[in-house]
């Protein structure tokens, strides 16, 4: 006679049952013997189930498969590489192009704002060497003594040769002595370095 389950105990057993061929399964993959030990405990006293089939693992290609299908691929791969790079190349080649002009325009930029500077100081220069020949020798030289050196020197160096000779004869010796060696260093066609 068959024993009758009610409806908890039918899913319980069934729980059990897959719950032992999990085990089982994984059993296939480790030690055979431990995984049917644990069916045993789990179901003591049921049917042995049939033998689960064996997994077999798919046979792993030889290694002169993988260089027929690797040297059937080199071609289509190295074309996408070079595509790829020329790709990466025009986009450098856009931001340099880029950043050249932004450069080519500073640069003009630059140089218009270098022309104004250099005839505004040139009419300066004119301005100051003209205010210096209408001021009085003795004035002049007291002026000249206190400013910058290379300044002083252009400025005489500007200046009438007479008016020039007069101021520097007014200066103290060594600021005048200073002087004239900046003006004669500044004379010379070639560099002495």
């Amino acid at each position: 006679m068959i024993p009758s389950f009610s409806s908890h105990e039918r899913r319980s057993s069934r729980a059990i049952l897959f719950a032992a061929a999990a085990l089982a399964a994984v059993s296939v993959s480790g030690n055979g013997a431990y995984g049917e030990d644990v069916v045993r405990q789990v179901l003591p006293g049921a049917q042995p189930a049939a033998a689960p089939q064996q997994l077999t693992r798919e046979k792993a290609p030889d290694q002169s498969e993988i260089e027929r299908f690797c040297s059937n691929i080199a071609d289509a791969a190295r074309d996408r590489r070079y595509a790829l790079q020329a790709e990466e190349l025009k986009k450098l080649q856009a931001g340099i192009d880029e950043r050249m002009k932004a450069l080519d325009a500073k640069k003009a930029e630059y140089e218009t704002w270098l022309k104004r500077r250099e005839v505004f100081l040139a009419r300066a220069e004119d301005g100051v060497v003209n205010i210096y020949a209408g001021m009085k020798p003795d004035a002049a030289a007291e002026r000249l003594a206190i400013v910058n050196a290379d300044l002083a020197a252009a400025i005489l160096m500007k200046l009438d040769p007479r008016k020039a000779s007069v101021i520097l004869n007014e200066m103290d010796q060594k600021a005048a002595a200073t002087l004239t060696g900046i003006m004669a260093s500044a004379a010379r066609r070639v560099d002495p370095s």
